[in-house]
């Protein structure tokens, strides 16, 4: 067991369930080895041998279901895949939140629902053709037994970008981020989605237009999607159309509301 010891300032709500507003720091030190250890390591640790009450979430332990997702000192990460040393300094405490803009269940666990909603809508398929890029160089591009090429889309829906995001703290029914990235994927490879129906939902209030290309999204996103960078393509599908001409904007002010 390591013998240097971190403090962790972990984020507690009050009740059953909290708003991520209203709690307090509560401190738990713990055994740590900042060469070995990863964030999620030791808030495991805290919860295994300071207080078996705090509430946090995990699952694959290797950053593949973004079920970990929480602010460390300020900023989105995943736990699962940030070192120790990399966030703590070796003697400051390390201060851990859950993350903003979503529902707190407890203490650090967030609750995806609203946005999982606002993604399911969208009906994004989560299998996507293998860039051409990729194939050329994977030795079954010209197999005519492998067939098309596929993989998972890269967002593994941890929130990280609805956290950083500026305009979803103001406005709760703005789509965000990961919705509006999941869009331009669609509008990218419609895989028989309606690509117009798409453009036309992101074309609301609540859309493309309300993003203030601050690109905190993209920053903390760990797989990168580059939720920023689809943002603008969007907006360039709008104004521009596919074929270069300018096109015509609808006028729909439609949302993708969590009930939709």
């Amino acid at each position: 067991m390591p013998d240097r010891q971190v403090v962790l300032r972990l984020w507690r709500t009050s009740g059953s369930r909290g708003d991520g507003r209203s709690g307090r720091f509560d401190e738990a030190r713990v055994a740590a080895d900042p060469v070995r250890d990863t964030v999620l390591d030791v808030i495991e640790r805290a919860w295994a041998r300071v207080d078996r009450t705090l509430v946090f979430r995990h699952a694959c332990h290797h950053a593949s279901c973004g079920t970990c997702a929480v602010r460390v000192d300020g900023r989105e990460r995943l736990p699962c895949i940030t070192g120790l040393g990399e966030v703590w300094d070796g003697h400051s405490a390390l201060t851990i939140e859950p993350l903003r803009n979503t529902p707190t269940i407890r203490d650090l666990a967030s609750d995806p629902s609203p946005t999982i909603a606002r993604l399911a809508a969208l009906r994004l398929p989560y299998v996507r053709t293998v860039e051409p890029d990729v194939r050329a160089t994977s030795g079954v591009a010209d197999d005519d037994d492998v067939g098309a090429a596929e993989r998972f889309e890269d967002c593994i829906e941890c929130l990280a970008c609805v956290s950083a995001c500026s305009v979803a703290s103001g406005d709760p029914e703005y789509l965000g981020p990961a919705v509006l990235a999941a869009a331009d994927r669609i509008v990218e490879e419609p895989r028989h989605q309606d690509a117009e129906r798409i453009l036309d939902l992101v074309n609301g209030e609540h859309g493309v237009w309300q993003c203030r290309s601050v690109w905190a999204c993209s920053a903390v996103c760990p797989s990168g999607v580059d939720p920023a960078g689809r943002i603008m393509k969007l907006r360039r599908r709008l104004l521009f159309g596919e074929e270069g001409g300018v096109a015509a904007i609808p006028s729909s002010s439609a949302h993708l509301g969590v009930g939709a």
